[in-house]
């Protein structure tokens, strides 16, 4: 594997990551009425693995877009090689990821992204939802969750999945919510004997399933 480039300045911004915001704020304000709170679970400073159920395509723009600060999250390397969307990918923090072969190539840049002081945002499910509610979690994530000293925060989204359902290309007008959960305790995830993968994979899919819910019920109030 070749020397890792350089990380870039994990508590600010780059000029790409600000014109995107600028840009899509704008349009989840009017279009999504997009709204966010539990910012004060967050971090100001040093790194954090974010947790995410997964609605939809938007989702990792729903998550960052609030925050001040950049978040990193995993793509398909395949993606890369595509025309403007891998300049978008390269030029927003995202980290490539080949499924078949580089899983511990790809654990290492995460922790290394980690440490170094980004959040870095997973969605444990691995697919987007066919339902809209949060599907079972698969372990891929858990030695990412184990090795990396940081706070792991639930983060639960609603109305993404009615904005723009899987298989559709369309975007549909909507309200959407994002709720960051509290850290959950790391006394409690290290508890886990390393033969209790299912336990704690449902320890945390619950954490993820309640922020989720505090999301629709948040949304289904008449604001």
């Amino acid at each position: 594997m070749p020397d890792a480039l350089p990380l870039p300045n994990p508590l600010a911004r780059n000029l790409h990551w600000r014109l995107g915001q600028l840009l899509m704020s704008n349009i989840f304000g009017l279009w999504l009425r997009m709204r966010a709170r539990g910012f004060e679970n967050l971090p100001k400073e040093g790194g954090a693995l974010l947790l995410i159920n997964h609605q939809s395509y938007l989702d990792p723009l729903l998550v960052g877009m609030p925050l001040p600060r950049p978040v990193s999250y995993l793509a398909r390397d395949s993606l890369f090689r595509v025309p403007f969307i891998g300049w978008v990918l390269r030029n927003t923090y995202v980290m490539p990821i080949n499924r078949e072969s580089a899983s511990t190539a790809s654990l290492r840049e995460a922790i290394r992204r980690l440490q170094h002081g980004f959040y870095v945002g997973i969605f444990p499910e691995g697919t987007r939802t066919e339902t809209g509610a949060v599907g079972p979690f698969k372990p891929g994530f858990l030695a990412l969750l184990r090795r990396a000293d940081v706070p792991v925060i639930p983060v639960g989204i609603a109305g993404a999945y009615e904005a723009m359902p899987r298989g559709t290309p369309f975007l549909w007008p909507g309200k959407v919510r994002v709720v960051y959960g509290e850290a959950l305790p790391r006394d409690v995830l290290v508890s886990f004997a390393k033969s209790d993968e299912a336990a704690l994979l449902e320890y945390v899919r619950q954490h993820v399933i309640a922020c989720q819910t505090a999301a629709a019920e948040w949304r289904a109030e008449q604001i």
